[in-house]
């Protein structure tokens, strides 16, 4: 996405500009952009497209409610989604004398902004564009008319925000008389607005679906939970310099599948690419959860994401705090699968060592005689999921203000034990036999386990293959009922090669999708199983031909392995003709010591027949058995911190660590 419109101060036209750029330059040494209000874009749906008489040489107000206030604002526009470009002709900035109830203004606040020092931009296809500074006073939550009078401008590809909850205006012609316009609620082409503020002032931004864009909030009484937590922070002398940035999407999910782009592709626009921005608040996944065949499998996914989100802004000295999703039990969303991955999601938000601050708002809302149901109080038309302004201000209410005004060190980048889970290790090679799998190709690549990994070049994409030639077959035995978890290491390059069919004893085969991992080694759950005590089978083939597999784990725990996992234990189980699964072991404990640039002290609990130490990416870096009967070990390893590092006991048991 590229900014079209900008700050020009080199070209400027006229006097009066000259002597604002001036004014903005020598300020600005002070001070900073930070969005005061901003909206998160996606791709209009048809029935929330903008309404008979449509944009295209029309006038359009739309009333936003800003959160800090300021001297110096400007506007930015957006056309990311639209097929086509969009021609402006004109557009004002105006106190608006309601929050939305009405399209009137104080005329006398009115001012026109420029682009580039002109009155009118086009926004080509798939671009934004960002108006030239200009004077104008903002109070805090201060009602803003933004109107803007098309040209040339398409009413069926817009980019837009349906959920706005506050009514715009559209009228024929170039006008600024909305006298009986026509009435929508949903904004269009706006993205922020923006204020010079002293250097103290930022930003928290806000990644959220429908329950924070306000669905059961009071349409044109910005009421929403981030309008409330919004009002504290100004009210508060402390907090009173800190924008609230609503990104929520209604209907959004992380992973994909819902309205908009997902939080996955949106998060650095909506969240890092925000002006100024301080804070972030993590706070999606109902809807994730809500559609998942696998409740404990999105659960994961999504904390993966969340990691990368809070990776990505602590390199940026952002703070990250996680919001605990609200419960939904009596919704349809709800299932005792579902209901353990909202556990799982909130468990790892309490304990996990990366966030830097949790907002419990399931604790807040929750039924006290029932944690995964709603208060009846706040619910919104008896959905069980969304709240309504009572229960939005509790959650606004329930945000802890000293999150604000802490200015100490950023949270850990990764949680210190990343517990090697148990099970079934498999190297996909090592399932190659005259009879099944010989048509994947075996290649050697030193990023793979054991050194090699296994590519199809055939491709079955709208049925599993019945070759067993093209099957790589995994038989085991279960000794202990429970739910078992397959995962893969895999190298999937683009979302054109990232899929497999997957069968289960003599079921139908299913495809897994969405593997891709850009062309790196990771691994992937492909299945999750309710097994019986016994012998059981699971078949993979191909189905899409780019797709490489280098390693399998069999598991009762849904921890996803880190590195080139275990030692593969398959071939030695089958040959010993002993249960292939069984209960899990208690985990190897090891401390480590670093004791120079490239050198680590290694000390565990037990004996160890292996350590190993990898790269972020999973590159092997170091490998060796000690001394039997040794507890320690010194390791010397060639590249810098982080590495993870894995001690294997005696006893099979592993466990592994990023240091850094």
């Amino acid at each position: 996405m590229k900014n079209v419109g900008k700050v020009c101060f080199s070209s400027v036209r006229g006097l009066m500009l000259s002597v604002l750029a001036f004014l903005f330059v020598s300020a600005s040494a002070q001070q900073h952009w930070v969005g005061t209000w901003g909206t998160a874009p996606q791709l209009v749906e048809p029935h929330n497209n903008p309404p008979s008489p449509g944009l295209q040489n029309n006038s359009l107000r739309q009333i936003v409610q800003v959160s800090i206030g300021g001297e110096t604002v400007r506007l930015k526009l957006t056309n990311e989604f639209s097929a086509s470009a969009t021609e402006i002709k004109a557009v004002e900035l105006s106190y608006a004398k309601t929050a939305g109830s009405s399209a009137d203004v104080e005329a006398a606040s009115t001012v026109s902004l420029t682009f580039d020092g002109s009155q009118s931009v086009t926004m080509p296809a798939g671009q934004t564009v960002v108006s030239d500074p200009v004077s104008f006073h903002l109070d805090p939550r201060q009602n803003v008319a933004i109107t803007i009078h098309y040209g040339n401008a398409s009413s069926s590809s817009v980019s837009g925000h349906p959920g706005s909850r506050t009514t715009s205006y559209l009228k024929s012609g170039n006008t600024s008389d909305f006298t009986n316009a026509v009435k929508t609620e949903h904004w269009y082409n706006i993205l922020a607005l923006e204020v010079m503020a002293d250097e103290k002032a930022g930003a928290v931004a806000i990644l959220g679906n429908s329950i924070t864009d306000g669905r059961g909030s009071t349409t044109n009484q910005q009421d929403r939970w981030a309008d409330v937590l919004s009002r504290r922070l100004l009210q508060n002398p402390e907090t009173s310099h800190v924008a609230v940035l609503n990104m929520g999407i209604g209907g959004n999910c992380v992973l994909g599948g819902g309205l908009g782009p997902a939080a996955v592709n949106r998060y650095q626009r909506d969240l890092l690419g925000q002006e100024g921005v301080k804070w972030i608040i993590l706070f999606e996944a109902v809807n994730d959860l809500g559609g998942s065949p696998n409740g404990v499998q999105t659960a994961q996914r999504i904390i993966e994401v969340y990691k990368q989100i809070i990776r990505e802004a602590h390199a940026k000295g952002i703070y990250v705090f996680g919001s605990t999703i609200t419960p939904f039990k009596n919704n349809s969303y709800y299932s005792a699968d579902h209901e353990n991955g909202r556990n799982l999601i909130n468990e790892w938000i309490q304990n996990t060592k990366m966030l830097d601050g949790v907002i419990d708002f399931a604790a807040a809302v929750c039924n006290p005689a029932d944690a995964s149901a709603l208060q009846q109080q706040f619910l919104f038309q008896n959905d069980w999921l969304h709240l309504n302004a009572d229960g939005y201000k509790t959650m606004g209410e329930a945000v802890d203000l000293s999150l604000f005004t802490y200015d100490g060190p950023l949270a850990a980048d990764e949680d210190d034990d990343m517990p090697q889970a148990q099970g079934l290790w498999i190297e996909a090679e090592g399932l190659v036999t005259p009879a099944c799998g010989n048509k994947f190709t075996d290649i050697e690549d030193a990023a793979a386990s054991n050194g090699h990994y296994l590519l199809s070049g055939r491709e079955f994409v709208s049925a599993a293959a019945t070759d067993s030639a093209d099957m790589l077959v995994v038989r085991f035995n279960v000794e202990t009922p429970a739910s078992y978890h397959l995962f893969a290491r895999v190298n999937c390059p683009t979302w054109d090669d990232d899929s497999y069919w997957v069968k289960l004893d003599d079921g139908q085969f299913s495809f897994v999708n969405g593997l891709c991992t850009n062309g790196s080694w990771d691994w992937k759950e492909l299945g999750s199983y309710q097994l019986q005590a016994g012998s059981h089978t699971i078949t993979l083939t191909a189905r899409e031909n780019g797709a490489m597999v280098d390693k399998f784990f069999l598991s009762t725990s849904p921890l996803m392995p880190v590195g080139m996992g275990g030692d593969d234990n398959y071939q030695q189980k089958q040959d010993e003709s002993t249960s292939v699964l069984s209960p899990s072991l208690e985990p190897v404990l090891f401390d480590v010591e670093k004791r120079g640039e490239h050198s680590l002290a290694i000390s565990a609990d037990r004996s160890l027949s292996a350590v190993s130490v990898y790269d972020l990416n999973g590159r092997l870096l170091y490998a060796s058995g000690p001394t039997p009967g040794s507890r320690t070990w010194n390791v010397s390893t060639p590249s810098d911190l982080p590495v993870i590092v894995s001690c294997r006991a005696a006893d099979g048991t592993t466990m592994s660590r990023k240091i850094r």
